[in-house]
C-alpha cells in the first residue's frame, strides 16, 4: 500500500477497507489528511458555509441499568439522586430554549427498567400537543433496543410508534466503538454493535433522519476505529434512496474525568488536538456517503475545532444550552450563539444556523443569550 494511491482513491470517493484506513491513519501526514479531507468536504458541501444549531440536550431520566464504565451521569434505580423529568420541568426547559432561538429538544436518558414504550409515546404526544413546533431529536439506538427488549417487540415497531407519537429524528448516541470486544469492556449493559446498526437500519426504512457517532481514545485499536467507520458506511449504503439515513457523523474523544473506565481499566484520554484533527479527516475519507461531518468543540475546544473546519468538518454542532452527560466526565467548554458564530468567522467561514435536517434557518431576532456559569470555560 502507498499513501498517495490511497488518497487518490479517496478523492475518487472509493470505499477504502478498514485495513487501508489504518495504513493511512498511521502513515499519512496530518497535512496530507487535512488536504484530502478538505477536498472531500468541498465535494459534499461546496460552499464557505459552516452550519450550527441551537438546541438543548435534556434528559428524561438519569436512572440507568447499563452500567457504562465511562459514564458519571447515571444513577442506579432507587438512588437518592435519581429522577424522572416532569412535564412542568420540560415546559420550563422548552420555553427557555425558544427564548434562546432554538426549536429542538435533544432528549435522551438512561435505560430505566420501568419506562417502556407507552411512557415515551405519551411523553412525546404531550410535548407535541403543548408545543406543536417543537422538534424532538430523541433517544438513540441503545434506548430503542432497551425499550424493544422491555416490550418484546421488533425495533421497527418501536420506532414506528415513537415516530407516530412525535419523534422527528434519531440521534446516533451510544455507538461508542461498534466492536463487541470493546463494548463488553466499557458498556456491557448496552446493545451490541450489530443491534445498534440494526436499529439504524430500521430507522432508515421508516425515513427517520439519523446521525452517527464514535467515542474513541480509550481501549480500542486503530483497526477497531476503522471497522466502526466501515460499518457506518455499510448501513448508509443500504438506506432507501429517498431517505437521508445518516445525515451527519460526529466523532469525539473519550472524556475520562473520574470515570470507572479510567479507574479500573486504566484508560486515559490521550487524544491530542492533532489526533482529533486526523480522525476528522479520516471520517471524511472513510465515509464518502455521509454528507456532514461535525467537529465536537464541546470535547476538544474552540481552537482544535476551528482547525477541523479545514480538515473535512463542515458543521460546528450546537451551542448546547444544556448538556449533562459528557460534561460530567470533564468536558468544560461552552458557547453562546454569538460566540459560536464568531468562532466560525475567525476560522474563515460563514456561519449558518440550521435545523436537524440541515435546512438553513434565519437567525431569530432579539434572541436571549444563555448565561454561562463561572465553572465552565467560556470560549467566545
Amino acid at each position: 500500500m502507498q499513501v498517495s494511491q490511497l488518497l487518490h482513491r479517496a478523492l475518487n470517493l472509493e470505499f477504502l477497507s478498514a485495513e487501508e484506513g489504518v495504513f493511512l491513519f498511521e502513515n499519512a501526514s496530518t497535512a496530507e489528511l487535512m488536504h484530502v479531507g478538505n477536498k472531500l468536504r468541498q465535494h459534499h458541501v461546496p460552499s464557505n458555509i459552516v452550519t450550527w444549531i441551537i438546541d438543548r440536550n435534556s434528559n428524561t431520566t438519569n436512572v440507568c441499568i447499563a452500567n457504562c464504565k465511562f459514564c458519571n451521569f447515571y444513577r442506579r434505580p432507587g438512588h437518592e439522586e435519581s429522577y424522572i423529568t416532569t412535564i412542568e420541568e420540560y415546559k420550563k426547559k422548552i420555553e427557555e430554549t425558544f427564548e434562546f432561538g432554538g426549536e429542538q429538544l435533544l432528549l435522551q436518558g438512561g435505560h430505566h427498567p420501568d419506562l417502556g414504550l407507552k411512557y415515551y409515546c405519551d411523553l412525546f404526544k404531550e410535548l407535541k400537543s403543548l408545543y406543536p413546533n417543537l422538534k424532538l431529536h430523541a433517544l438513540g439506538p441503545p434506548e430503542i433496543a432497551h425499550i424493544a427488549k422491555l416490550e418484546k417487540a421488533p425495533h421497527i415497531e418501536v420506532l414506528r410508534a415513537l415516530k407516530e407519537a412525535g419523534l422527528d429524528s434519531l440521534p446516533g448516541a451510544g455507538a461508542e466503538i461498534l466492536d463487541d470486544r470493546v463494548r463488553r469492556l466499557i458498556s456491557k449493559g448496552k446493545c451490541g454493535g450489530k443491534e445498534w446498526l440494526d436499529v439504524m437500519r430500521a430507522a432508515h426504512q421508516l425515513h427517520l433522519t439519523t446521525s452517527a457517532t464514535m467515542m474513541f481514545g480509550h481501549i480500542e485499536t486503530n483497526l477497531e476505529r476503522m471497522d466502526h467507520l466501515v460499518a457506518i458506511r455499510q448501513v448508509q449504503s443500504e438506506k432507501p434512496a429517498d431517505a437521508n439515513g445518516f445525515l451527519a457523523f460526529i466523532p469525539w474523544p473519550f472524556m475520562d474525568e473520574d470515570t470507572i473506565l479510567k479507574k479500573i481499566k486504566r484508560a486515559r484520554n490521550t487524544c491530542t488536538g492533532d489526533e482529533y484533527i486526523r480522525m476528522i479527516a479520516m471520517s471524511r475519507i472513510m465515509l464518502p456517503n455521509v454528507v456532514n461531518i461535525q467537529a465536537s468543540w464541546l470535547t476538544v475546544g474552540k481552537q482544535v475545532a476551528q482547525v477541523c473546519l479545514h480538515a473535512g468538518a463542515n458543521d460546528f454542532g450546537s451551542i448546547m444550552i444544556e448538556e449533562n452527560v459528557v460534561s460530567a466526565a470533564g468536558a468544560a467548554f461552552r458557547f453562546t450563539a454569538d460566540g459560536i458564530q464568531e468562532a466560525i468567522k475567525d476560522a474563515g467561514y460563514v456561519p449558518q444556523l440550521r435545523n436537524q435536517q440541515y435546512d438553513f434557518r434565519d437567525l431569530p431576532t432579539n434572541i436571549k443569550q444563555q448565561q454561562l456559569d463561572g465553572k465552565t470555560m467560556i470560549v467566545d
